[in-house]
């Protein structure tokens, strides 16, 4: 859950620092206020693009950062451990976002620099938006069969389908690919052919080609090579080498060590670089020998490497590439061979793909089928609760051609009045009952959401006062096992909160000010703006309302 938040230069807010609770926090505030500063500080922590307009005037740069607490982080850390980032302490992630005016932006997840990328993959893990244009997804077919498949827990069933249905899918252009594939001419034929000799006659294994590559870099360069090797050559063991002025320095030595016997250590030292020496003469020797190519040795190697160039340039540039162009012309060239028995083995395999894939849609079908009823009915109870008495909500399954979700869509069936026919969202529901709609599936779906933290910007909007109650004690049932944040004006929800944020915005000075506080500890603010919300905070029918909505609650 989100335990703290700071907020530095955001629009008009200069500096604020935040703490949270479980359960359910409201947010308040006249119409203007900033009360989507917040909403915009938890994106920018979530990964959404930044813009320096966002930077208070005057600013040199905006600053959000929060520290998130997971009772269970394995999935937080296992995200963390595969973007190469420190994993939580104690269940603690700590997310900083600056943006300076001038500078470049900068990115922290737990005190290691990261990229935008790395907090929108977390951002999805412990953060949901849901905003006023988020009931108008109902009216979407793939929203209503995520909602479906969530309440059905049909995951598995689905993974298993999509699977087997791209393995149909590949099986599909196979066959295609061979049907639309025309015999190859004698000359295609030949040019396929002469290109694996070309292939066969050399080894393409890494060792095979760096042996060739060196062998023709020394061959290229061995007059030079073999001079140099030759002066050396003559240098160590020549005439005038160092090996025959060594051996008269040796001779000294020894004479000279028989004379006194504390210049023994001179001569023995004489002695083993004598030996070094000729090792190394040896060695010298040897080298100018290798040197010498054979004439029918060397033509080889500029034939092989010729082959090898010419390769490279025609299928790409490495030996990977080399090695797959080989492998896919052996392939034509072996269907060219049989083409009627390859079509037939790929027709074969893409029935038997399809049967699967079948059965997986059923399977998934079955689930789907069994949601529907289930979800139907108890979304239809939680939508009458909303202030639908007498209305009527269904969900039938729809039978489609095999697609990447199945056999089957979704409809949901809507009639908010009694006596008419129920029909699809998108014919009779307005936005206000769109909402409520919305609403009562996120309350049921709450506990199968395993993201912590809700957010709801004015979630409520476009339904009637009388049903704010309602919507607040939905709201609160979310924040039963979430942490819920709603931004709202409904005085009949912000008093079910637990926790509530007052968001103002001062002009009395030269420059205007948002300033943001709790007050669910201070009852005399909390009962001045719920009544300020219902109408008027000096009133006394409006304090009274108040009061009572608070005792309710």
């Amino acid at each position: 859950m989100l335990q703290s938040l700071r907020i530095q230069n955001l629009a008009l807010l200069e500096e604020v620092e935040l703490d949270f609770e479980a359960g359910f926090t409201a947010v308040t505030g006249e119409t203007g206020a900033g009360k989507s500063i917040l909403i915009g500080a938890l994106s920018l922590l979530a990964g959404q693009r930044a813009d320096k307009t966002m930077i208070r005037q005057g600013a040199e740069a905006l600053v959000v950062e929060a520290s998130l607490f997971f009772a269970d982080s394995e999935r937080v850390d296992a995200v963390l451990m595969e973007l190469e980032l420190p994993i939580c302490e104690e269940g603690v992630l700590i997310l900083r976002r600056s943006l300076p005016r001038e500078k470049a932006p900068k990115i922290t997840i737990n005190g290691s620099l990261a990229t935008l990328s790395a907090l929108q993959q977390l951002g999805e893990l412990w953060i949901d938006f849901h905003g006023p244009s988020e009931p108008r997804r109902l009216l979407k077919e793939s929203c209503q069969l995520e909602l479906l498949d969530l309440y059905g827990r049909c995951g598995p069933a689905l993974e298993t389908y999509q699977r087997r249905y791209r393995a149909w899918r590949e099986a599909e252009a196979a066959v295609e690919r061979l049907q639309a594939q025309r015999r190859a001419s004698p000359e295609q034929l030949e040019f396929l052919q002469s290109q694996l000799a070309r292939m066969e006659a050399l080894d393409l294994s890494e060792e095979a080609i760096g042996a060739l590559e060196r062998d023709f870099t020394r061959m290229s360069q061995v007059q030079e090579l073999t001079e140099l090797a030759g002066r050396l050559v003559e240098g160590l063991s020549g005439e005038e080498g160092v090996e025959s002025r060594l051996a008269a320095v040796l001779a000294d030595a020894r004479r000279l060590r028989e004379m006194d016997s504390e210049s023994a250590t001179l001569a023995e030292r004489l002695s083993s670089a004598a030996i070094e020496l000729a090792d190394v003469a040896s060695e010298a020797s040897a080298l100018l020998e290798g040197l010498q190519f054979d004439p029918q040795e060397a033509q080889q190697v500029q034939d092989n490497m010729s082959a090898w160039l010419d390769l490279k340039r025609r299928h790409g540039g490495d030996l990977d590439a080399v090695i797959a162009a080989r492998g896919e012309m052996q392939r034509q060239l072996d269907e060219q061979g049989d083409i009627e028995g390859a079509l037939l083995r790929a027709e074969t395999a893409r029935d038997a793909a399809l049967r699967e894939a079948q059965a997986a849609a059923a399977v998934l079908r079955v689930q789907r089928e069994k949601a529907a009823t289930g979800l139907g009915e108890v979304a239809a109870g939680a939508i009458a609760q909303l202030g639908f008495a007498k209305s009527e909500f269904r969900i039938c399954i729809v039978p489609k051609e095999l697609g990447p979700q199945g056999d089957c869509g979704v409809e949901f069936l809507f009639s908010p009045n009694v006596g008419e026919a129920a029909l699809p969202l998108n014919r009779v529901a307005s936005s206000g009952e769109l909402a409520r709609v919305m609403l009562a599936l996120k309350t049921l779906l709450a506990d199968l959401d395993r993201v912590p933290l809700l957010v709801f910007d004015e979630i409520d909007a476009n339904v009637g006062g009388e049903i704010g109650a309602i919507v607040g004690q939905k709201l609160a049932q979310i924040a039963q096992t979430h942490q819920v944040l709603c931004l709202t004006h409904f005085p009949q929800v912000a008093a079910q909160a637990r926790r509530h944020l007052l968001v103002e915005k001062d002009q009395t000075q030269s420059r205007a000010v948002v300033r943001i506080r709790g007050i669910e500890g201070e009852r005399e603010a909390r009962l001045g703006e719920l009544a300020r919300m219902l109408g008027d905070r000096n009133a006394a029918s409006a304090l009274a309302h108040a009061q009572r909505l608070l005792d309710l609650a």
